[in-house]
């Protein structure tokens, strides 16, 4: 586990007036990964600036976790690709810019090395947070999770993209509401949108950034751990104070559960102090 502090510094005067500047957070870090029934571990994720209080003081902070998706050509390096192509966008971002637009182009810059190296056959999620000012950005491509717990509550920030739920979003368009016809599909759980397949169309993003505050925990994880556990195994794990205990917590739910299938499993979890 990690922890770390920003300095305090003038206010920046490019933050939305309309956001609430708190004051000055520090985060703890823990992680958890672990192969489940699989083979080989083919999750890959990064941290930035965790052990750096200046570089966070001047640069921020991201986070990524990218599932390499099995039954495609090495989901391993498919995976790993994203992270580093992610990671490089981070060290070169404009941090006076438009910071959710370049985070979002960002993905489709990491989508497109991807699919060149693997030939448009390989694929990997991702989703990645950048808190930069207390602020958060984040994107997410696939079936990965990213959850904040605030006031005591759990809530998903990104959503799925895979064929249940694109097709339940045509459904309440036509005017049907009711998801069992979506959820009995046998393609349900199959991505509409992953990073590598040519013509990847989709980024759920945030348009503006998110104010943390003190209380807070992000959790950034596959679907290895919010495929499996139900929310409020989740929110139960993350009502310990520790993150390490969180994250051991999450892991024992997993085992609990025995899935026969069970795949990699990653998370990332911060906490807002």
């Amino acid at each position: 586990m990690m922890w770390f502090k920003s300095k305090k510094k003038k206010k920046d005067t490019t933050i939305d007036p309309a956001l609430n500047v708190s004051d000055k957070l520090r985060y703890k870090v823990a992680n958890l990964q672990g192969v489940g029934a699989r083979q080989r571990q083919e999750d890959s994720f990064t941290l930035m600036n965790a052990l750096d209080e200046e570089q966070y003081d001047e640069n921020g902070l991201m986070f990524a976790v990218c599932d390499g998706m099995g039954g495609m050509k090495d989901g391993k390096l498919a995976s790993e690709t994203a992270v580093a192509s992610l990671r490089q966008f981070f060290a070169d971002m404009d941090r006076r810019g438009r910071i959710a637009e370049q985070l979002k182009t960002s993905v489709f810059k990491a989508s497109e090395e991807v699919e060149n190296l693997l030939d448009g056959d390989g694929g990997s999620t991702v989703v990645v947070g950048i808190i930069y000012h207390e602020q958060l950005y984040f994107a997410s491509v696939g079936d990965s999770f990213f959850y904040l717990k605030r006031d005591g509550k759990l809530y998903r920030l990104n959503s799925e993209q895979n064929v249940c739920h694109e097709r339940y979003l045509e459904n309440i368009r036509d005017g049907v509401f009711d998801p069992i016809e979506c959820r009995n599909d046998e393609e349900a759980a199959a991505l509409s949108q992953f990073l590598g397949m040519p013509g990847l169309s989709k980024v759920d993003c945030s348009v503006r950034p998110m104010q943390l505050q003190k209380g807070d925990v992000l959790l950034a994880c596959s679907d290895g751990v919010g495929g499996v556990l139900s929310e409020m195994e989740v929110l139960d794990a993350l009502n310990y104070e520790s993150g390490e205990q969180a994250c051991r917590e999450l892991e024992q739910r997993l085992v609990e559960h025995s899935k026969p299938n069970q795949d990699n499993y990653t998370a990332l979890l911060l906490q807002c102090l």
